[in-house]
């Protein structure tokens, strides 16, 4: 009886696997839809504090369930799950180090700094138009959209606050820049990811982005002016900016030194220090400064102990672990500087960790293979091949919740598709580039969108109306595909010698 026993359940752990059913697929993404919606519908914004990260955590556990229906084991699907975790380690760190950044950034008078000397540049009317520009060549020179919007972004989305302005239009302004100069920069990872996926230069990749990148945001900078005009001069400041400047000079020591970190951070980036090492310098080198330019500052922050070294380290040590706070009268002021530190980006990870992990195990089982391929057979022209390409990134970054994935998937699954219709691998690169990196910031789970909500201090949900570079860039290259503009061509022996290259397993 044992013996049988025994060998019923060898014969049951070495059972294979079959492929997942068209119901298979669409349950997690049910399940997913019924979660979102209704943490949304319960908790509204406030969803993003831990009911959306169980959503995605109870969705991750549906997809593994499905994958053990299907013969898979738990060891595999626990293997799915590490893979994934491991796949964020390095977002995890640069997390981790921007909330470091922008707690002694707080503390050492950097961003105080920057929105003393924005304050009296930057006009209300121009506002949106402005940041947007600045974010961009920012990016473009530096290759990151995290580090624009985690960096230059957050003194900009302070700034609104101070003259006036909305704050969530002036952050759909800052992720518009952002994600201009991240797609046209070849310091971008993601830029450089998307040439090597789809076989092609990445100086010709940039080239081609540019026909979609740079009309996307000449309509973006439009609506930004006209947002400007028409609401700026109608917003009134609840506190004078004059009461405001007194207010940051009295607290802090006013100084071009004081951007001297922003100074570093950007010279790092561009010699392509990876940036977790590149933002914790930064913060080190601006608590250095802040211990000799913000004594009184360093003081206060950590109830004086009289040893001035002690009350220094003691300070950015805080700083960079719980972030910065103060008390300073003016809430708008409060508001600004009492930010940052690691651990405000725990609620991020563990929206990452749920997201990405889930997203995972759609891959490695099947489920996004099961979904993806009746689009293509039903894909039977150029326009449509091409919003199928959009639509199955942007579903990968509303249900994998990582850019990543919604970039690499779609150019492995239709990079042979493409050659077969003597499409040049141009066009793919350009489409899953505009598809899959643009439009992660517009989903709150994605980690894009979690890490620019948490950075900015403003609910992606709120932002998501006034990113109109993620939304145009993506509009314009499916539009490209519909009518033919600007649509490459190959010659029939290469898509041939590619195929043959796909099917011999040669293709990398």
């Amino acid at each position: 009886m044992s013996d049988d026993s025994q060998s019923d359940g060898t014969e049951n752990r070495n059972r294979p696997a079959h492929e997942p059913s068209l119901a298979d697929a669409v349950l997690p993404m049910v399940v997913l839809a019924v979660l979102v919606a209704g943490s949304l519908a319960l908790f509204g914004l406030d969803a993003l504090d831990g009911p959306i990260q169980v959503a995605l955590v109870l969705c991750a556990m549906a997809a593994a369930l499905v994958a053990m229906k299907n013969g898979h084991t738990w060891q595999a699907v626990q293997r799915a799950g590490q893979g994934a975790l491991s796949s964020i380690t390095s977002a995890v760190f640069i997390l981790l180090a921007v909330g470091a950044l922008i707690g002694v950034w707080n503390l050492s008078g950097t961003i105080p700094t920057l929105v003393y000397y924005g304050i009296q540049v930057l006009s209300p009317s121009w506002y949106y138009a402005t940041t947007a520009v600045i974010c961009g060549a920012i990016a473009m020179s530096i290759g990151s959209s995290w580090t624009t919007a985690g960096t230059i972004g957050v003194g900009l989305v302070g700034i609104a606050d101070m003259v006036g302005v909305s704050a969530a239009i002036t952050a759909g302004a800052v992720i518009s820049g952002a994600y201009l100069g991240d797609k046209l920069s070849p310091l971008s990872e993601t830029t450089v990811l998307t040439a090597q996926m789809v076989k092609v230069d990445v100086h010709e990749h940039i080239k081609r982005q540019a026909w979609t990148s740079l009309p996307a945001f000449l309509i973006a900078f439009v609506v930004f002016v006209v947002l400007g005009l028409v609401k700026g001069p109608d917003v009134h400041n609840p506190v004078g900016e004059d009461i405001e400047l007194q207010s940051l000079g009295d607290i802090y020591h006013i100084t071009p030194l004081n951007l001297l970190p922003l100074v570093l951070l950007a010279v790092l980036s561009i010699r392509k220090v990876p940036a977790t090492l590149a933002l914790i310098s930064s913060a080190l080198f601006a608590g250095l400064l802040g211990a000799f330019l913000q004594p009184s500052v360093m003081r206060d922050f950590v109830e004086g102990s009289g040893n001035v070294v002690t009350e220094s380290v003691k300070g950015v040590w805080r700083a960079m672990a719980n972030g910065f706070s103060i008390s300073s009268g003016i809430p708008q002021i409060d508001s600004l500087l009492s930010r940052g530190g690691m651990d405000s980006m725990l609620l991020t990870l563990w929206l990452i960790i749920g997201a990405v992990t889930f997203g995972a195990l759609l891959e490695e089982f099947g489920l996004i293979a099961r979904l993806v391929d009746p689009l293509i057979r039903s894909a039977t022209t150029t326009g449509r091949l091409f919003l199928t390409v959009f639509v199955c990134a942007f579903g990968l970054n509303v249900v994998a919740g990582d850019q990543y994935i919604a970039l690499v998937l779609p150019s492995r699954i239709f990079r042979l598709e493409f050659a077969k219709r003597n499409l040049a691998p141009t066009n793919l690169s350009r489409l899953a580039a505009d598809s899959g990196t643009v439009t992660s910031a517009l989903v709150p789970w994605n980690s894009c969108g979690a890490f620019m909500g948490a950075v900015l201090g403003v609910a992606t949900l709120s932002y998501v109306p006034y990113a109109v570079f993620n939304y145009a860039s993506p509009a314009l290259s499916v539009l490209y595909g519909i009518t033919g503009f600007k649509i490459e061509k190959t010659d029939l022996s290469e898509s041939e010698h590619e195929g043959k290259k796909r099917s011999s397993g040669s293709w990398p």
